[in-house]
């Protein structure tokens, strides 16, 4: 059956206040709309605006606006992630928990059929009552979700994870490459956090997950079949994979800056750096990053957040480093084409923390690739891609997690020295890899699979 004979389907969505989850669930809504389905949208006014532009069936996908209650300790005007302080993300999350009846009245008045949601466990209650389906659609990995967020993972309610509990897998995991090592471990402590009020970031997303109908995943069988199995058999539920939807290619020409400054250089010759939209760095790590990108002796073009306690990124570098780049090298802490920048010919190395957007494109470009991971996901996504896929390397890190600039350096030369038999390997792997990813109706029949499996729901 293909996607013209499906039913067409009214599917809200309802993410949480992120731009990090925002834009994957807006790149689903486009592909959903592009196959006739209706898509309500739900978020803050201000998210609306930014997003408008992403948008790209205007007469299918209808923004509706949440408000966002005020909540004491939550900055007045608290819209999103991005207008806060991590360490105020719960009482966001508390916020949006006091949204449940204005998202009810309008549920009940929109009638979909299907709503897509992540952090707001209760969505799963409201369908009971309103009668549709809820599909619990995560944004990360499905090997994080894998050995973090299932109920083989076992989370004390009253105290914090220790360390040997959080570096032993639950019960089952699948496999013995993607896994967490002593120091990274600690980055599942967050678990046992409470994530609004009286509920720990480990019930919130496991009761959502144990209360929906089906659970589905920005992701594919070839790179995460096992994982996606694993969580289907702990939550006794269908899991549906929308393989890696991923934003149309931009139509717009790369603004003359970068076109200009990237002519200069050779084939492949240029590595280039960037962390996304939310990381940001520790001031010392920051430079170490630079210094080693500069010991290459290659050409680069860093694009990062500026570190904490700097107010910019020429405020952060350490000295005499302009003065020494000069020509060769770019340093800049405001959003640059990421797409874009990856597919120009001259860029052949592509440094990064391998979030889960960057773990796809990273697989798509022509690039070699270097992955710094910070975050637990961007640890197992890291591992996926060094350790099972075997198409990346990792930058060395200390036992207290740290990388130095030589450790740095080390890495990119390793891959980007034209006789490495190390990069021809993982270039080699990368290809057959890239070959199945961009295979003719790849990515549609993944999308028109998942909008069958609706239909059975």
């Amino acid at each position: 059956m293909d996607s013209q004979s499906s039913s067409k389907h009214h599917i809200a969505m309802f993410p949480w206040f992120a731009f990090g989850h925002f834009t994957p669930y807006l790149h689903i809504s486009n592909e959903l709309a592009k196959r006739g389905h209706r898509i309500s949208f739900l978020l803050p006014k201000k998210a609306q605006l930014q997003l408008q532009h992403l948008n790209l069936y205007p007469d299918s996908i209808t923004f509706h606006v949440i408000t966002v209650p005020q909540v004491e300790g939550l900055p007045h005007g608290t819209e999103t992630v991005s207008d806060i302080d991590n360490s105020l993300q719960p009482l966001l999350v508390a916020a949006m928990d006091l949204t449940r009846d204005q998202v009810k009245g309008l549920l009940h008045q929109l009638k979909p059929d299907f709503v897509f949601f992540d952090f707001m466990h209760w969505i799963p209650e409201l369908a009971t009552d309103l009668g549709f389906e809820s599909v619990y659609y995560i944004i990360i990995s499905a090997a994080s979700v894998a050995i973090a967020l299932v109920p083989g993972r076992k989370v004390p309610k009253d105290r914090l994870l220790t360390e040997d509990e959080l570096m032993e897998p639950p019960l089952g995991y699948p496999s013995t490459k993607i896994l967490f090592r002593k120091h990274e471990a600690r980055s599942l402590i967050f678990l046992s956090y409470e994530f609004g009020k009286g509920i720990t970031f480990y019930e919130r997303n496991t009761i959502g997950m144990k209360q929906c109908d089906a659970i589905s995943f920005r992701t594919c069988r070839e790179l995460e079949g096992p994982f996606c199995d694993y969580i289907q058999n702990q939550y006794g539920k269908p899991v549906l994979l929308t393989g890696p939807v991923l934003p149309e290619p931009s139509q717009s020409p790369m603004e003359d800056m970068w076109v200009n400054w990237l002519a200069k250089f050779e084939p492949c010759e240029v590595v280039f750096c960037a962390f996304g939209s939310q990381l940001t760095l520790d001031m010392k790590q920051f430079q170490e990053l630079v210094l080693g990108i500069e010991l290459t002796s290659l050409p680069f073009l860093v694009a990062l957040k500026p570190p904490v306690g700097a107010a910019t990124i020429e405020d952060a570098l350490p000295e005499g480093f302009l003065e020494r780049i000069s020509g060769k090298g770019m340093v800049c802490g405001t959003m640059v084409p990421q797409t874009q920048i990856l597919n120009h010919p001259s860029v052949g190395c592509f440094v990064n923390h391998c979030g889960f957007g960057s773990m796809w494109e990273s697989l798509m470009s022509h690039c070699q690739i270097v992955l710094i991971p910070h975050l637990g996901d961007q640890i197992l996504n890291t591992r996926i891609l060094s350790e099972e896929l075997q198409v990346a390397v990792e930058v060395d890190k200390d036992e207290n997690g740290w990388f130095s600039k030589e450790s740095v350096c080390e890495a990119i030369k390793m891959v980007m020295d034209t006789d490495s038999k190390v990069g021809q390997f993982l270039r080699g792997n990368q290809e057959k890899c890239k070959t199945k990813l961009l295979k003719p109706d790849f990515v549609s029949n993944y999308i028109d699979e998942f909008v069958q499996q609706l239909d059975k729901l």
